[in-house]
């Protein structure tokens, strides 16, 4: 007599014959594990699929519901849930078993296919655009549909699906955003930004004019391309830096009792940022610190309440406004001994001034390989996707005020333009899951 197998046995015989892609023999080793014990959601799961696979949706619903009754955490099986309702044509309820395999798992890349294809069953063309782009993006980022090689081949078909979604999609819907500029300015007006969306797309290169220049997130062609800028550009200068004594006051103020100081870069984790390449220390643990006033486009309303004749001053500049992103400004707080390295902005859309505050000898910004020192109560503006760095080598604290502007050379209707395409992309991004544009 033969000894029948346990269910663990059985189990793992099905794995092997799975792993091998004999499914056949694999649902056998399933089934035969659930005779001995039927409540197993890895076999249910495998044996609902092969019923899928042979159009049995009744089967497979009954098989799935137990399966999630019996381990409600499991993604793989609302997934498989999933494709049953897309399989029997019930599209909407095929979202919500993907969503709810999402809602445990918002990494699982493969059921925010599956969703994108219910999405598009049910006529919701954006979110299914969005969902598509945010599986393709996790995939690949984990070096997963890259080629057919390494593409599952069941899924080869629905992501090639996708990905000419994406593409055929995503420029029109940015476009769209537009649409209410290009009929009141023109479609010349808007020019310029509609290349800026190309490059983005990776539809057209970005050419830079000058090697030193690299845009992280959004490059504009056409525009003024130098390091630094000049100071009759902004006529707001001279009125900024009447208010130098005023603002200096407040900020000594500030680093007084240190309140509402933090890390620029989000952590003081020194091995961190080195490793990076982000900040690196001379002669002992670097820091660059931060008073925020404004950041990613939100205020900080009790740092401002600190300051009051600064945010005054603040709230008279024609600084950036761009839902989540801008106006960027800050009281930068430099350590002795700190090197900010070597780095790259995100746009050249929107310029960098400083207004030296505190400023000791041995400190300085190189940007495209040109050093400027700073002068207390100067403002010096440059283009921050120019490579460049700043140093203190002294033994005192170094602060300058950073706040942005617009490129000069932007006219009003191309700079709506961008803070719509700039708010859309975030907005765009954030349902597909995808993270945020840069924004420093």
């Amino acid at each position: 007599m033969h000894e029948v197998s346990s269910s663990p046995q059985w189990l793992e015989q099905a794995r092997a014959h799975a792993r091998d892609g004999r499914i056949a023999q694999a649902e056998a080793s399933y089934r035969a594990a659930l005779s001995s014990a039927p409540d197993t959601p890895e076999a249910l799961n495998f044996i609902a699929m092969c019923a899928l696979a042979r159009g049995e949706f009744a089967d497979a619903q009954r098989m799935l519901e137990r399966a999630v009754e019996l381990d409600p955490g499991q993604p793989e099986i609302r997934k498989t849930l999933g494709l049953v309702h897309l399989g029997a044509d019930r599209a909407a309820e095929a979202v919500e078993a993907f969503d709810q395999a999402l809602r445990l798992d918002p990494d699982h890349f493969v059921s925010r296919l599956h969703r994108g294809a219910a999405l598009e069953r049910i006529g919701r063309s954006y979110d299914a655009t969005a969902s598509y782009f945010g599986a393709i993006m996790a995939a690949q980022n984990r070096g997963l549909w890259l080629s057919e090689a390494t593409t599952a081949p069941g899924l080869r078909v629905a992501v090639l699906h996708a990905m000419r979604t994406v593409n055929e999609n995503r420029r029109r819907m940015f476009l769209d955003l537009l649409l209410p500029l290009r009929q009141r300015h023109g479609a010349d007006a808007l020019r310029r930004v509609e290349q800026g969306l190309a490059i983005y797309l990776g539809d057209a290169p970005a050419n830079y004019p000058d090697p030193r220049q690299f845009c992280k997130f959004f490059y504009v062609p056409g525009l003024r391309t130098q390091p630094y800028f000049e100071r009759e550009l902004f006529p707001w200068h001279a009125g900024l830096e009447t208010h130098t004594e005023a603002i200096r006051a407040e900020l000594l103020a500030v680093l007084a009792d240190h309140q509402g100081i933090e890390p620029f870069l989000g952590t003081a984790d020194v091995r961190l940022l080195e490793e990076h390449k982000l900040l690196r220390g001379e002669n002992g643990a670097p820091r660059w610190d931060a008073f925020f006033f404004h950041r990613h486009g939100e205020v900080f309303e009790q740092n401002a309440r600190r300051c009051p004749r600064t945010a005054e001053v603040l709230a008279s500049l024609p600084l950036v406004h761009i839902r989540e992103h801008a106006p960027e400004v800050l009281f930068s707080v430099l350590t002795p001994g700190s090197h900010i390295l070597p780095h790259h902005g995100i746009t050249n859309t929107r310029l960098v001034t400083h207004l030296p505050l505190i400023v000791p000898e041995n400190c300085a910004i190189r940007v495209g390989g040109i050093e400027h020192a700073w002068q207390e109560g100067r403002c010096v503006t440059f283009d921050d996707t120019f490579e460049h760095e700043a140093w203190n080598r002294s033994d005192k604290v170094r602060v300058v005020m950073i706040l942005d502007s617009w490129h000069p050379d932007l006219t009003q209707a191309e700079r709506e333009a961008i803070a719509l395409l700039v708010g859309g992309i975030g907005d765009f991004n954030r349902m597909a899951n995808v993270a945020a544009p840069p924004k420093d």
